[in-house]
């Protein structure tokens, strides 16, 4: 004990000592945040598609500040702040399935704004609560002037001694036991149908209670839809309409201006770069109102925005450029403006060979978190704003037939999709099919083939949700991978 005792305080003297000799690989910082990785993994959060939903979309974000990093002589950093929920555990349990609290998880944020991986690593780290003492073992494994170059990049391999020690679990103990259990779609159905049975027939009032009022408010306001960035519990989205119905009742001249459009409930207010009047499930009825009576300066902004996106168009051979939300971080009409902006001044002061219309009925989308442009397996090319425009004639040139072969795949795709979707629905009397914003049509045709070949009566009236893992949601939809075995 005294050992480990000197050794801790040794390591803290250590920690700063590293902080000024060097600076970590993009090799170094990812087995440094391997506690991190494993505390908030989505994965990890199949009970609770919001929490999950979060840590997903901060580690987008996350990543994307990592790789920014590493890039030689990038210097442009905006400070990006970042929500995760982590996973909390039992000081003594031992084991995997019984190492978390009663409350499972606990919210926490941070703001990034440091320019090195090293300090970034550690401020995630601490932010989080985690052990930074294994952070210094990286200045011996990398150090450039070792003899011993083999093992300079070798990942870091802790003795069991420091997670008996530490109380932290062994990583690839939890791994190896999670591979060690696989889990079938029979056996998952077998043990879960039940569950999903009794929570879906709770959730049934609330359900018709939900289309009832979505109904009522699109057609009072005239909504062209009215939608849930996450996937919130019936409940909750509920309880949101109800709010917006006493809004209605409150301040009906407000709200003339919201005809003919979607509302989003989402974690922000405003409007989205799609057009879509965003209301922050968070702020109170007197910050919507505030959307509402600003909806006409939004309007003007949108036919501004689309004005640039017409002009980049011409200029990029007419290639039409789209948003696609379900691909793209969700960015306020403002965020947007000032990306097209920018990008369309580096467009301007270049003269690119582009004859007009060449380029006519392709697509691409702008993307903040790039490098290198490239194209998408849906036929769309994903174009960085700080590339260099010079670089982007050869690259759309050499890659315009087959963008132009994706986008027909994708429309024979989506079709194909839709028609496995119905067959689905039908053969097993389902009550809903659908997926999950990141499961792709390739994966659901697959998924849904191999279902076909099944013979599954636990479906029988029930809502299937396709997505990464099992799980039976709180209203009772069941939720499997799309590659079940």
């Amino acid at each position: 004990t005294f050992y480990y005792f000197i050794r801790l305080c040794l390591d803290k003297v250590l920690l700063q000592c590293v902080l000024q000799s060097r600076t970590l690989s993009g090799a170094d910082a990812i087995n440094a945040l391997r506690p991190f990785y494993f505390a908030v993994h989505p994965d990890f959060f199949g009970q609770h598609p919001k929490e999950r939903e979060v840590n997903e979309n901060s580690l987008k974000r996350l990543n994307g500040y990592l790789e920014n990093l590493q890039k030689p002589g990038f210097r442009s950093f905006k400070p990006t702040q970042l929500t995760f929920y982590v996973r909390e555990r039992e000081p003594n349990s031992s084991n995997v399935q019984e190492s978390f609290s009663a409350s499972g998880f606990r919210a926490v944020s941070f703001t990034l704004h440091t320019r090195d991986l090293l300090s970034t690593v550690l401020d995630i780290l601490n932010s989080c609560s985690l052990s930074t003492e294994h952070v210094q073992s990286l200045n011996e494994n990398s150090q450039p002037h070792k003899e011993a170059k083999s093992t300079a990049n070798r990942p870091i391999k802790w003795d069991k001694t420091y997670y008996s020690f530490t109380g932290f679990k062994d990583p690839e103990e939890e791994l190896e036991q999670a591979q060690r259990v696989e889990t079938t779609l029979m056996s998952w159905l077998d043990d879960n149908e039940a569950s999903a049975v009794k929570k879906l027939k709770k959730s049934l009032p609330l359900r018709k209670e939900l289309e009832r009022l979505k109904f009522e408010l699109s057609h009072e306001l005239q909504l062209s839809d009215i939608r849930w960035q996450r996937s919130w519990g019936i409940a909750h989205r509920c309880s949101q309409l109800h709010s917006l119905g006493r809004l209605v009742q409150q301040r009906p001249e407000v709200l003339k201006n919201v005809k003919g459009r979607t509302v989003v409930f989402t974690d922000r207010s405003g409007m989205s770069a799609a057009g879509h009047v965003m209301l922050g499930t968070m702020d109170v009825h007197h910050h919507w109102t505030k959307i509402f009576e600003r909806l006409p300066n939004y309007y003007k902004l949108q036919k501004r925005l689309l004005f640039l996106e017409d002009r980049i168009s011409q200029l990029l051979g007419g290639i039409q450029v789209i948003h696609i939300e379900e691909l793209q971080p969700l960015l306020t009409l403002e965020e947007y403006y000032e990306t097209l902006n920018s990008f369309y001044n580096k467009l301007r002061d270049s003269r690119l060979p582009f004859h007009p219309r060449s380029l006519r009925g392709l697509q691409m989308i702008l993307e903040s978190d790039r490098y290198a442009p490239s194209l998408h397996e849906f036929g769309h090319f994903m174009i960085p704003t700080v590339c260099d425009p010079a670089a982007l004639p050869w690259f759309i040139f050499a890659k315009a037939q087959e963008a132009r072969e994706n986008l027909k795949r994708k429309e024979e795709m989506m079709i194909t999709e839709k028609e496995l979707i119905e067959t689905s629905t039908e053969k097993f009397s389902l009550d809903r099919l659908y997926k999950e914003p990141g499961v792709s049509s390739a994966q659901m045709i697959d998924c849904c083939k191999r279902l076909l070949e099944e013979s599954l009566p636990y479906l029988q009236g029930m809502h299937l949700c396709i997505s990464h893992f099992y799980s039976v949601l709180q209203d009772g939809d069941l939720c499997i991978p799309w590659n079940w075995k």
